[in-house]
């Protein structure tokens, strides 16, 4: 007998080969039941163990996310593998060498993994960032060359939107660090500049009462997570004087704090008489 014959006997080969395939199908859906199972299982744990609040339904809608997509991962992956072994069995039932069939699949392997090395990098990459939810849809990030708020995350790529509306397609392999500005809470920052000869402590005070009035507003104080407050005088130079206020937000809500606190704070200190930074003229040049 050549390498090259096949044995087909009648009726054991058919029957040998139907039975694989029969095992074969057996065995993919109850793995894929399992996956299914445990996937449901582990996104109706998260639920039972947080409380109905804003913030754990966001946390929630997330875990479910990330869950889906592990699932999806493995039951491509399981179909994979299945498949490959269900042909490997057959081509064994029917005598065919498999040594030869093998050497060139590894020589090929080899060769088409010199050649998908970066694909193999963002899938890895992009696998790693869901099991350790760096980050979300809806979250706002920094990837170091863009900003942007995302719009799906993907095992390969990750689609972003800046602030200009453009849409970004970045690699997961290619991402070498990330600044999640909205996951947990977010930190408005607001720094109000004075004429510096003007009484810190009577502006500090004014401002205090705009944090308070804030925070007492009824759709604004939704989005804090507590009150704001005004830290100090941050700088001083010649023309201006610096005082900052901080507000914790619920993520991503610190842009409409910020506004609204601006906007407040100018009418208190017009109504105080308290007066804006100073035009300091430029020295003439030579």
């Amino acid at each position: 007998m050549t390498p090259l014959d096949i044995v087909w006997q009648w009726p054991e080969t058919p029957v040998t080969i139907a039975v694989i395939i029969v095992l074969a199908i057996a065995l993919r859906w109850l793995i894929l039941r399992a996956i299914k199972r445990a996937t449901n299982l582990a996104v109706q744990r998260a639920k039972d163990r947080r409380p109905a609040t804003k913030d754990t339904q966001l946390q929630a809608v997330r875990h479910a996310a990330r869950t889906a997509t592990l699932g999806s991962l493995l039951r491509s992956v399981t179909n994979a593998v299945i498949s490959v072994l269900t042909v490997l069995t057959i081509m064994a039932a029917m005598e065919i060498p498999l040594a030869p069939l093998l050497a060139s699949a590894g020589i090929g392997g080899i060769a088409l993994g010199f050649g998908a090395q970066t694909l193999v990098k963002d899938y890895l990459s992009g696998i790693f960032m869901i099991i350790e939810d760096q980050y979300g849809v809806g979250d706002l990030i920094d990837v170091g060359d863009v900003i942007g708020t995302v719009e799906d995350v993907g095992l390969r790529v990750t689609r972003l939107r800046d602030a200009s509306g453009q849409v970004w397609y970045v690699r997961n392999g290619e991402i070498t660090r990330i600044g999640n500005q909205t996951q947990g809470w977010s930190t408005a920052i607001v720094d109000v500049p004075v004429d510096p000869d003007e009484n810190s402590v009577k502006v500090i005070g004014v401002l205090g009462r705009v944090c308070v009035e804030v925070h007492a507003d009824p759709e604004l104080g939704k989005l804090l997570l507590e009150e704001p407050r005004v830290v100090g005088v941050q700088s001083v130079d010649a023309g201006r004087m610096i005082i900052r206020i901080i507000a914790k937000t619920h993520p991503n809500e610190h842009f409409v704090i910020q506004r609204a606190i601006l906007d407040r704070e100018l009418q208190a200190l017009k109504e105080a008489g308290i007066r804006g930074p100073r035009v300091v003229p430029s020295s003439p040049t030579l």
